[in-house]
């Protein structure tokens, strides 16, 4: 349902991005490449910063940009030069060794692994005398040296060998010339390496170094003659001026699947992320969602062709309408591919985009928890001054205004944010009571002592409802701890009970002290199925009052699917402890078990609560080994599996019980009874009196 759901969101938001914008009718249809039919002329003055001229201009300055190397590493040519005389040594030790005749001689000197000498410079080298050897050898080191002091390029490396016979100094003859230019020549290696990173750094700097080019049209200047091809650099003007429409080429169809294909992955692995809201997993919240972002998409594609409309467009209403809905974080998640689709391709979405982003993100914060119209108000405000300062910020600097202009636009943001207020509030009153949504507004209604369900629950059932009370207070303070809703937790707690005002004296809160306690005495099965039958009570009241939907869960589920084990340990007495003959499913409570943090908070705090009102704890050790008791019984029971609370919720809920019940059960001081007079002692003060 989910994917499905997604994909037609998704596949709705091509079509709209891919259809023609705006209420005006559209004056040409051009296509780069083509042949322009007629003479193109500019219909007003209009001056631009070129993004694909100042780009070409770039580019161009890049591909001037020579390769870039780094310098001569001195590593190399000391292993080169050491390699060199290393090998010298072995011709050295090769022709003063005697045990070698000179065919032997020979041929070890043609095996020399770093040499690959010519034959007949072999020969001369055995014939060659010592002295002249040792300055051939001294000459070969300082040539080696001084050619590799050089940058040799890899791609250069033939050429810096060609030229090291002329580093051989003049005073050898041409023979010893070229014995030394042989012997150097296999040591002559690379040592100036290409760097992708200077490289990359002087055309960076290339770029960085051309200034944008302003494009000017005068009214009446040719832009393409007729017969011309259309250039890119033509296509912009064309666009700047509005003379076109957005052609169906691929690369637009791709540019808008694309940008679509990013959020269709992005919104739902966010969610994926946040597992927690869980109103996400309900279908209908889902096609609500999908409904609003579709409907202000649409409506937002049709005022694009205007000067003004686009900003007064109240596009802000959906994302303030979903957070209070929902939650702040739909509304933020939900505005920003909103905001950028509303945009998308249009000539002026470089202020578009950043318009409609930031003035709708403020306006859900600003907004905060949507408990009074004071908040839609201020989320109003917000997204009209955010509008102001973004155009200020991305529009104002590139376009001349005048008073009427600027008066012009202080009407649409003013415009902007009390339309988006009024819209998101009256729409979300009128989705939360269409589909039964629950809002914090609708929430504080209903929560308010003259609601009459609640007048109902305090005169039918008071001892219940002070429980409640109660146990508002423990799950509401705990909710504010593990970051849960605070006010569905609170309104949810008072209300669990209800079903119990249709059978208040059954229940023993409600009883007067010292009465007899008919369950004592009753069938087991029959006091239990009483008991809980206030779950399904209580659903059908939460019905005939309307409460929220999301309300009869706390109703539902605040026990879950335990048992009744007072009356269950009643019957199993009275079976003998024989278990084959008790139908443990009579005494268990329909369920289902919490599906949320909300609603399990509630049956911690229903199940803390009536201990502690049993047990009366005296110390925080009591309280903490009351509260530790209870949730390891609920966990026990598996009544926490579908709630996705942490051991660290688990601890703050701890925490923040013992807290609130020690403020409740704290010891206090017994006072002495003050001694009452006689009546005769009472007659005389008076008459002194």
């Amino acid at each position: 349902m989910q994917a499905s759901l997604i994909a037609l969101v998704a596949l709705a938001s091509f079509g709209i991005l891919i259809s023609p914008t705006g209420l005006t009718p559209i004056q040409q249809t051009l296509t780069e490449g083509d042949v322009a039919q007629a003479t193109i002329q500019s219909p007003r003055d209009i001056e631009y910063v070129s993004d694909i001229r100042t780009e070409e201009a770039r580019i161009a300055a890049e591909s001037a940009v020579e390769p870039a190397y780094s310098l001569p590493d001195p590593t190399i040519a000391r292993g080169q030069i050491e390699r060199l005389r290393t090998s010298l040594q072995n011709i050295t030790s090769i022709r003063s060794n005697p045990e070698l005749i000179t065919e032997e001689r020979r041929q070890n000197l043609l095996a020399l692994s770093d040499l690959r000498l010519k034959p007949e410079t072999v020969d001369f080298l055995l014939t060659i005398s010592d002295t002249r050897w040792d300055a051939v050898q001294t000459e070969a080191v300082r040539v080696l040296e001084q050619v590799m002091r050089r940058a040799i390029y890899e791609d250069r490396l033939e050429s810096a060998q060609a030229g090291i016979s002329s580093s051989v100094s003049f005073t050898f003859n041409e023979e010893q010339s070229a014995l030394v230019t042989e012997l150097v020549t296999p040591f002559v290696v690379p040592n100036s390496f290409f760097s992708q990173e200077l490289t990359d750094a002087a055309k960076k700097a290339a770029r960085e170094g051309v200034q944008p080019i302003v494009q000017t049209y005068k009214a009446g200047e040719t832009i393409v003659p007729a017969g011309e091809i259309i250039t890119p650099a033509d296509m912009e003007a064309f666009r700047q001026l509005g003379l076109i429409r957005p052609g169906q080429r691929w690369e637009d169809l791709a540019s808008a699947a694309s940008v679509v294909l990013i959020f269709a992955a992005f919104v739902p692995l966010y969610f994926y992320r946040r597992p927690r809201a869980i109103h996400l997993n309900d279908p209908k919240n889902l096609l609500i969602i999908s409904l609003i972002f579709i409907i202000f998409l649409g409506g937002a594609r049709l005022f694009v062709g205007r000067t003004l409309a686009p900003y007064g467009y109240p596009i802000q209403a959906a994302a303030i309408l979903l957070a209070s809905l929902y939650s702040f974080e739909v509304g933020l998640v939900i505005a920003i591919p909103l905001s950028i689709f509303a945009a998308f391709g249009l000539p002026n979405s470089s202020d578009l985009i950043p318009y409609y982003l930031f003035s709708s993100l403020m306006g859900v914060l600003a907004l905060g928890p949507a408990r009074r119209f004071w908040g839609f108000l201020l989320a109003g405000i917000a997204v009209s001054l955010t509008g102001a300062a973004t155009l200020l910020a991305f529009r104002i600097p590139i376009i001349t205004l005048d008073w009427v202009g600027i008066l012009q636009f202080i009407g649409v943001f003013a415009f902007a944010g009390f339309s988006s207020a009024s819209i998101a509030l009256l729409l979300q009153f009128m989705l939360a009571q269409l589909l039964g949504l629950t809002t914090a507004l609708q929430l504080l209604d209903i929560s308010r002592p003259d609601f009459p369900l609640l007048q109902f629950f305090l005169r039918s059932a008071p001892g219940t409802y002070q429980h409640s009370l109660q146990v508002a207070n423990l799950a509401e303070q705990a909710a504010e701890k593990i970051s849960a809703d605070p006010l569905l937790t609170r309104v949810g707690a008072l209300f669990h009970d209800i079903g119990k005002a249709l059978n208040p004296n059954f229940f023993i809160e409600n009883q007067v002290q010292g009465s007899i306690n008919a369950h004592k005495e009753a069938n087991p099965e029959e006091v239990a199925a009483t008991i809980i039958r206030h779950v399904t009570d209580g659903v059908q009241l939460a019905k005939k009052h309307r409460l929220p939907r999301r309300l009869r869960d706390f109703i539902l589920e605040h026990h879950g699917t335990l048992i009744t084990n007072y009356q269950y340990n009643q019957a199993m007495e009275a079976a003998g402890g024989d278990v084959n003959k008790v139908d443990i499913e009579k005494f268990r409570y329909p369920g289902p078990r919490p599906a949320s943090r909300e609603t399990a908070l509630l049956m911690l705090a229903d199940a803390t609560e009536a201990r502690a009102r049993a047990e009366r704890p005296a110390t925080d050790d009591d309280i903490r080994a009351l509260v530790t008791s209870v949730i390891q019984t609920v966990q026990k029971h598996n009544q926490l599996d579908d709630t996705l609370l942490t051991l660290r919720d688990l601890r703050l809920i701890t925490e923040s019980f013992v807290t609130t019940l020690r403020g409740t059960y704290h010891p206090r001081i017994q006072y002495p009874k003050a001694a009452v007079p006689d009546q005769d002692t009472t007659l005389l003060v008076r008459k002194d009196k």
